[in-house]
């Protein structure tokens, strides 16, 4: 029975996040882009001064919302995680230096698709029966496309809550445990034998703050994750840079391997990866995995925002997938690149590729921070899967079955760090997959709603160019 599971899963999953599903993303990203005139390109500059500008001004957001801050940094809490360590490793290891290009690809054009995410999500977004801003894929499908379209938002809420506890929190867990072992192991601080006492130990220990944080509710979650995302963040960005400062002298170097793998992958692995579609479709699938541009995910959070101008939020969208996959998926890739270390070709490889290019440059006890780094990137996603768990399932029941699913979601901790997790990591990633379907329907269907708005507010800040 759990052979014939893990094969009609894999084959869904395998289509999922496979060349028809990266075509529709992709495309609709494309579409978005040709009808903005590649808005993320021309206003770029107008994007990250408008959101940085943003983010040092003090505000305190009203009853039941965000600051536009804390929204970006919920939404960010959840896109950066452990992906970006090993997601892009495991990419490289597969598709070769080349799939850092496709990377880049799908990242410019994901920062179009989620600036209508987000748009959509603060324009069509309500307030529930408790006073706070909902919003999101399953709210812009009733709102803006109507009664005959409202299937789509329950298919999009149910995949949601379907994901949550696997991609969102029993997943990360383990990553936690992983991280934690594997730094008392080399200090020995604990031996193999006590290795199951401490996960227990952990798991018991993250689902009593998850449950604190998330039982708080939507205030507690953004003042948690405005802190907690910019130290995770500044902490692995100045890892990072160090190994690439260290070894400077391989940057033209990896930037020619990235280039040339791009069209020609043999060149660069020694013809260990000879496919050029293998290099594009690693690079594009680990891409959209992380920035999440597509899924429909991150507008949830967006929707909270103490804002009144839906465009200027959605500018969040863009800067978002910029540091995501631009800023932290590159700067893994050159530490993995520029470090030196021998990368398996044509093998699976995670986190411990990334953690190689760190120890080869700093030594091991460098290991302790990478360890730290994994940890904040695994507990904020926890944090901000919590917060699209619960508004999934607010819509498909009602508000009061919220707290209920915050203590069941917090409890899948102890389950995260205490067993083995491969066939919920697959079923996970397929659920979570499939929500892009409903919501790349809407948002291409609700595109013309985007392109006018968008219009109008340039023209009001006569910044149109």
């Amino acid at each position: 029975m759990l052979h014939t599971i893990e094969s009609i899963n894999s084959v869904i999953n395998d289509f999922i996040w496979g060349v028809p599903a990266m075509i529709c993303i992709i495309g609709v990203g494309l579409y978005l882009s040709i009808r903005t005139r590649f808005l993320q390109i021309r206003k770029f500059g107008y994007a990250i001064q408008t959101t940085i500008g943003r983010m040092f001004r003090k505000k305190e957001a009203s009853d039941g919302a965000l600051t536009p801050f804390q929204a970006v940094c919920t939404a960010l809490a959840a896109t950066v995680g452990t992906g970006n360590i090993a997601g892009v490793a495991g990419a490289i290891a597969i598709g070769g230096p080349g799939a850092v290009f496709w990377m880049w690809i799908s990242a410019i054009l994901g920062m179009c698709t989620k600036f209508f995410e987000v748009t959509l999500a603060v324009h069509f977004r309500e307030r529930n029966a408790e006073g706070d801003l909902v919003g999101g894929p399953m709210y812009y499908i009733k709102n803006g496309l109507g009664k005959n379209w409202r299937w789509l938002a329950y298919l999009f809420a149910g995949f949601g809550v379907l994901t949550v506890f696997g991609t969102g929190n029993a997943t990360q867990v383990n990553t936690i445990t992983t991280a934690i072992d594997s730094a008392l192991l080399n200090y020995h601080v604990i031996s193999t034998d006590t290795v199951p006492v401490m996960n227990w130990i952990i798991g018991i220990a993250i689902t009593f703050l998850v449950g604190l944080i998330l039982l708080g509710g939507v205030k507690r979650i953004g003042q948690v994750t405005e802190r907690l995302v910019p130290f995770m963040a500044v902490l692995y960005i100045v890892l990072a840079l160090g190994v690439v400062v260290f070894h400077f002298q391989n940057i033209p170097a990896v930037f020619a391997s990235i280039f040339e793998g791009a069209f020609h992958p043999s060149a660069v692995t020694g013809g260990v990866i000879g496919s050029f579609f293998l290099s594009m479709k690693k690079g594009v699938s680990r891409g959209i995995f992380s920035n999440e541009a597509g899924l429909g995910t991150g507008s949830i959070a967006h929707a909270c925002a103490d804002t009144r101008k839906p465009v200027k939020q959605g500018l969040f969208g863009i800067f978002e997938v910029f540091a995501d996959t631009i800023v932290i998926c590159t700067l893994t890739a050159l530490v993995i690149l520029c470090s030196g270390v021998s990368v398996p070709y044509g093998e699976a490889a995670g986190a411990e590729l990334t953690i190689a290019g760190f120890t080869a440059t700093y030594g091991n006890w460098v290991s302790v921070f990478t360890a730290v780094a994994m940890c904040c990137f695994a507990f904020s996603t926890i944090l901000g899967w919590g917060l699209y768990g619960a508004r999934c399932i607010e819509f498909l029941f009602d508000a009061k079955v919220i707290k209920p699913f915050m203590v069941a979601y917090s409890l899948v901790a102890i389950l995260g760090a205490t067993v083995e997790l491969g066939l919920l990591w697959s079923i996970a990633e397929t659920f979570n997959g499939l929500m892009a379907i409903p919501n790349l329907i809407a948002v291409f269907l609700l595109s013309g709603t985007v392109v006018k708005m968008t219009k109008e507010y340039f023209a009001g800040e006569g910044k149109d160019s």
